[in-house]
């Protein structure tokens, strides 16, 4: 489905100028790299956040290698860790006036063990979900303060087979690796969705809106399931031909962030091969995502585990 205003053929070439936008960007490897790397090559001040100190600012040393000119920085984040993500909210709100845009990108993907976050969720629900849902929370201040904020926050082809589990939603009493990244990624479209809800309902001006990469060249199998287990495999040996390469897995983030046609409440991905791969487009929302009733008890459920309320 392509939008009527959308150029069929975007790519990061078509970024416009980000002088004076703001941005920070979770995850320092692969879309999140990538992302920052245009960010700042459009003139933004970019705001990289991610948990491995080294590997942040080893990217930001590549970057700037790049771009000599760039305004970007590593900040800590561990979004396993809600403690870091207060710590990280209360650093931005003293070193900041306003945020113009945050995309919620970070994520881990099929463990084959359950583990756990420092707060006792499950890794991947509370990295890729709850995490973010609270650094937003944490964030809304700033956000709030700018001129036409946007919040980009990322889903996955797999949330069209997601359940979200309320009886068991850390996967305590069943743990099956894919499902378990399926529920974190829908309940991360469905979050996209319901911030716009509410952002209207509040009056906040908030942009909120949902992107994938579609299969992309990242290291997100290789450190989640392992280089040798299944999808390990397949990623090392089909990756150069049924992988996109990270930079283009980018696309739909960079779009949603920057686009002027973007637009509030959408969920963006690749446009070819069921969205595996091509120039960003309007993605296929799943029915479950859709869920009004089932969104709002999910943000309920939300800040009564991660105790950060939007006010």
């Amino acid at each position: 489905m392509m939008a009527e205003n959308m150029k069929r053929d975007w790519t990061a070439l078509d970024i416009p100028s980000q002088k004076g936008v703001s941005v920070v960007i979770t995850g320092t490897g692969g879309i999140g790299y990538e992302t920052a790397l245009e960010m700042t090559r459009a003139g933004a001040e970019v705001i990289m956040a991610g948990r491995n100190k080294d590997k942040g600012e080893e990217a930001i040393k590549k970057i700037n290698k790049l771009i000599p000119a760039g305004n970007i920085r590593f900040e800590k984040l561990d979004l396993a860790d809600l403690e870091s993500v207060t710590a990280f909210g209360e650093r931005m709100r003293a070193q900041r006036k306003s945020l113009d845009i945050l995309i919620n990108n970070a994520a881990i993907m099929n463990p084959p063990q359950r583990r756990v976050t420092k707060d006792g969720f499950e890794l991947q629900m509370g990295t890729n979900y709850l995490g973010h849902f609270a650094l937003t929370g944490q964030l809304l201040s700033l956000l709030l303060k700018a001129n036409k904020p946007r919040v980009v926050t990322l889903s996955s082809i797999a949330h069209r087979s997601g359940v979200i589990h309320f009886d068991d939603l850390q996967s305590e009493h069943q743990y099956k690796p894919m499902a378990a990244y399926a529920q974190s990624k829908l309940a991360c479209l469905m979050f996209s969705l319901e911030l716009q809800r509410r952002s209207d309902a509040a009056g906040w001006g908030i942009c909120s809106m949902a992107a994938h990469p579609g299969i992309s060249r990242t290291e997100l199998i290789p450190n989640g399931s392992g280089k040798n287990s299944p999808a390990g495999i397949v990623r090392r040996v089909f990756g150069p031909i049924l992988f996109q390469p990270a930079a283009h897995g980018a696309w739909p983030s960079l779009y949603a962030a920057t686009a002027k046609e973007a637009t509030k409440g959408t969920y963006y991905g690749p446009s070819r091969m069921n969205e595996m791969r091509g120039y960003p487009t309007v993605a296929k929302i799943a029915p479950q995502a859709t869920d009004v009733k089932g969104a709002s008890k999910l943000w309920e459920e939300s800040e009564r585990l991660t105790q950060v309320k939007f006010v």
